[in-house]
């Protein structure tokens, strides 16, 4: 692997620390915030997503026309301003979309610039790499987000805007990466065009069907224990809640450690058995009143999402860099896993205004990614068949 790599994963640390250290302190102000509804934080996270799928026709674009390193830098200027803008005030639904807006713009270029450093054999290990670092980012960056938010709002969010900064410098020393020609025409309808290319791909389907289950069920399982750890574990504060899920991503961490030597791109197929395990552990949570035995169980659904996710996403970003290109193929892919965040948070933001327990919300998200597994695994013959067929050709 080209040694640049290791720039782009220190600033996409210090990025991700950021971005969940602005959500625990939106949600340490809501929880100080006696007359908000339950519905409010599920309505902040899902003002975040709504940025990928906007602006999806165009930010894959933009990452594969322009140097990697500029956008970089420019989407952690965005972040902080919507950092910012929480600073002053501002409506949190309004200000963590304009970080939602630097996150969209980001999430192409950090993947797509991954196979220019990363040659084949090497591709799941830098994946793993990226997201392994991102998810210990995720985990500092909600337990000082939310333990700095308790005690200063104001001290969170100021953090949080100088290490968006720090992480924009990083970025400018980072390789300008391959530069494709922009295609002239109305972006959106590119874009459908991009899809249905993508899509013709054999192995596309099933593999960004698989993401898009994964980033559903994660962001709405994150805002469910925001609800189910008051009820169950009688946590109180948004640093108990930040400590509980730090569980989950440590077993994420673990998972995309050792993904690299259990499940290499030839054997993709066998994600479906980490997949039908996430499902019924999501059902064990639901059923779990035990502060320690929800962590231990946090800890084993973390493991088993780091071994779906991580081959899945080396696989896509192999065949977009083959294909559209690999920003592009990260954008397509970002706006089905928006779509799919989306549509999760919003059942479970309906479920809470109708007053469902998280405890039935919880269980109902285990069913649904036990039958997505399911019905995406019936396509795994034809995959099958393909690997030894390719295996069978290279020998």
């Amino acid at each position: 692997m080209n040694k640049q790599i290791y720039p782009l994963l220190l600033a996409q640390f210090l990025s991700a620390f950021a971005d969940n250290a602005v959500l625990f302190t939106v949600i340490a102000l809501v929880m100080q915030t006696a007359n908000l509804e339950s519905w409010y934080v599920p309505a902040v996270q899902s003002a975040f997503y709504v940025a990928y799928i906007v602006l999806a026709p165009w930010v894959g674009e933009i990452a594969d026309t322009h140097p990697k390193a500029r956008v970089l830098f420019i989407a952690n200027l965005i972040k902080a301003t919507g950092a910012g803008l929480l600073l002053l005030h501002v409506e949190p639904i309004l200000a963590y979309s304009i970080v939602g807006v630097g996150a969209a713009l980001y999430t192409p270029v950090k993947y797509g610039i991954l196979p220019e450093l990363a040659e084949h054999q090497h591709l799941v290990k830098a994946n793993g790499l990226m997201e392994g670092s991102t998810i210990f980012a995720i985990l500092l960056g909600m337990m000082v987000g939310a333990t700095v938010a308790d005690y200063s709002t104001f001290l969170a969010l100021a953090g949080t805007v100088v290490i968006y900064v720090v992480s924009a410098v990083l970025t400018w020393f980072l390789p300008k990466g391959l530069i494709r020609k922009s295609e002239r025409g109305f972006k959106p309808v590119i874009f459908a065009k991009e899809i249905g290319d993508f899509l013709a791909l054999p192995k596309v389907p099933f593999t960004l069907a698989g993401g898009t289950l994964f980033w559903m069920a994660a962001a709405t399982l994150r805002v469910i224990l925001i609800a189910w750890a008051p009820v169950v574990l009688l946590t109180k504060s948004a640093s108990e809640i930040a400590e509980l899920t730090l569980f989950l991503a440590v077993g994420i961490i673990l998972g995309a450690a050792i993904v690299p030597k259990l499940i290499p791109l030839e054997r993709i197929h066998l994600t479906r058995i980490p997949g039908y395990c996430m499902a019924a552990l999501v059902v064990m949570l639901a059923l779990t009143d035990s502060t320690g035995l929800a962590r231990l169980v946090l800890v084993a659904i973390g493991m088993a999402g780091g071994l779906f996710i991580v081959p899945i996403n080396a696989q896509l970003q192999k065949l977009g860099k083959d294909s559209i290109g690999s920003g592009r193929a990260v954008a397509v892919q970002n706006f089905f896993n928006s779509l799919a965040m989306l549509a999760g948070v919003g059942c479970y933001t309906f479920a809470a205004s109708q007053q469902i327990s998280p405890i039935a919300s919880m269980m109902a998200l285990g069913g649904t990614v036990y039958l997505g597994v399911f019905f995406i695994a019936l396509c795994l013959p034809k995959s099958l068949a393909l690997d030894v067929q390719q295996s069978t050709e290279k020998q």
